[in-house]
C-alpha cells in the first residue's frame, strides 16, 4: 500500500494554469495538453503537484507562497542536483525545465518526470511483510552509499557547496532560521547551539548529500523492494556523507518524521536491520571500516531537524505551509531537541 495522497489544489497554492500550459508548450519538448492538476498531500517544504495531460503525467515542484526565510526552498537546487544525477547510478527523475521566471506563476518552479513507484512514510511499512521490509532498508542503505561516491565534479556540481566546514556552515544556518521561526523558548536548542561547534569532527568529508535522506522520500519499485526515485533535494549540498547517515538513523532513537520511528519497535520480528546492522551495511557500501564519534552525527541531525521542521510549523501558524499536516508538529522542536541534549549528556 502506497502513502502517496493526491488532493484538489490547496486555495494557498493555487497559480494561473493557462500561463503554466504556455510555459510547457514553449519548454517542454513533446508536451501537449489539456492539463490538469492535482496536489500531492505532503511536500512540508515546496508545494508538489501533478500534472495530467492526455499521454503522459509529470510533477511540478514550486516554492511556497508568501514571505521566505533566507536560504530556504531551493528548488533551482534541486533541480540541478538531479539533472547531475540522472546520469548516474542513483535513482533519481528525469528533469525537463527549470523556471526562474517568477512572473509565470508566481514562484520559480521546475517539472520532472512522474515516476511510478510506492511511497511508505510510516517507517515500519505495517502493510509489508518482514522480507520486504528488509530487503527496502538494505536498499536505503546501499543507494545512500552510492550517492556519497559519485565524484560531483564528474557531475556538474564541483561548486554545489559553498567554501568553509561543512558543519560550521550548517549550524549557523540552522542555528538562524530555528531562531526565525521560534514560537516557543526550547532551551536544548539553545545548549545544541553551543554544544554543537565545539565538538565539530576533524575529519570532515565532501560529497553530494542529500540533506534529508529517509524513508518517506524515496520511491519503491511498484512490485519489487528496491528504490526507483529518491525525491525532494532541496537540502543538498557538498558536505560530510555521515551527516546523511546520521539524519536517517535518528529513527532508532525517537519519533521519525511522520511516526513514532523505530526505537521502540520490535526490529528482529519486523525484519528491519538494526541501527549497527544499518550503519554497517552502508560501510560496506561505502567502502569504510567503521565510524568514529558516531553520536555526534546523530546529536547534529537532532539538532538540525529541530530547526527545520519549527520552521514547518512556523508556516503553518502563518497559513502558507504545503500541508494542513504542519500544525500538527507543535512540540515536534521541543522533542526532538531534547532527545538530541539528551545524547549529549549520555556520552
Amino acid at each position: 500500500m502506497s502513502d502517496v495522497e493526491l488532493t484538489p489544489v490547496r486555495e494557498a497554492h493555487k497559480f494561473d494554469v493557462a500561463a503554466l500550459e504556455n510555459y510547457l508548450n514553449q519548454h517542454v519538448e513533446g508536451y501537449a495538453g489539456p492539463l490538469t492538476l492535482k496536489q500531492f498531500e505532503g511536500g512540508q517544504s515546496n508545494p508538489t503537484f501533478q500534472l495530467i495531460t492526455p499521454s503522459r503525467r509529470y510533477v511540478l515542484r514550486k516554492q511556497p507562497p508568501g514571505e521566505l526565510l533566507p536560504s530556504a526552498h531551493q528548488v533551482d537546487r534541486e533541480y540541478k542536483v538531479m539533472d547531475g544525477l540522472w546520469q548516474t547510478d542513483v535513482p533519481v527523475p528525469k528533469m525537463y525545465c527549470l523556471c526562474e521566471d517568477t512572473s509565470v506563476i508566481g514562484t520559480k518552479f521546475y517539472v520532472m518526470e512522474m515516476v511510478e513507484g510506492r511511497l511508505f512514510n510510516e517507517t515500519t511499512m505495517p502493510t509489508e511483510s518482514s522480507a520486504t521490509r528488509k530487503a527496502v532498508y538494505l536498499d536505503l542503505a546501499r543507494v545512500l552509499a552510492l550517492l556519497h561516491k559519485v565524484d560531483p565534479s564528474a557531475v556538474g556540481l564541483g561548486e554545489f557547496g559553498r567554501p568553509g566546514n561543512y558543519y560550521e556552515r550548517q549550524i549557523g544556518r540552522w542555528s538562524k532560521q530555528y531562531i526565525a521561526s521560534q514560537t516557543e523558548d526550547i532551551p536544548a536548542m539553545h545548549s545544541l547551539m553551543e554544544w554543537l561547534p565545539e565538538n565539530i569532527p576533524s575529519n570532515v568529508g565532501s560529497v553530494i548529500v542529500h540533506g534529508d535522506y529517509r524513508l518517506g522520500n524515496v520511491l519503491i519499485h511498484p512490485t519489487e523492494a528496491k528504490i526507483v526515485a529518491v525525491l525532494d533535494w532541496e537540502l543538498s549540498t557538498l558536505g560530510d556523507g555521515l551527516a546523511d547517515l546520521g539524519y536517517l538513523c535518528q529513527d532508532y532513537h525517537g519519533d521519525a518524521y511522520n511516526d513514532e520511528g523505530l526505537a521502540s519497535a520490535d526490529l528482529e520480528s519486523l525484519g528491519i536491520p538494526t541501527e549497527d546492522e544499518f550503519v554497517a551495511e552502508y560501510c560496506k557500501h561505502a567502502g569504510l571500516d567503521g565510524i568514529d564519534n558516531w553520536s555526534f552525527y546523530l546529536i547534529y541531525n537532532m539538532f538540525r531537524s529541530a530547526g527545520i521542521i519549527q520552521g514547518v510549523y512556523k508556516r503553518g501558524l502563518d497559513g502558507n505551509a504545503s500541508s494542513e499536516k504542519a500544525l500538527e508538529y507543535v512540540d515536534a522542536a521541543r522533542l526532538r531537541s531534547e532527545r538530541g541534549w539528551a545524547l549529549v549528556n549520555a556520552k
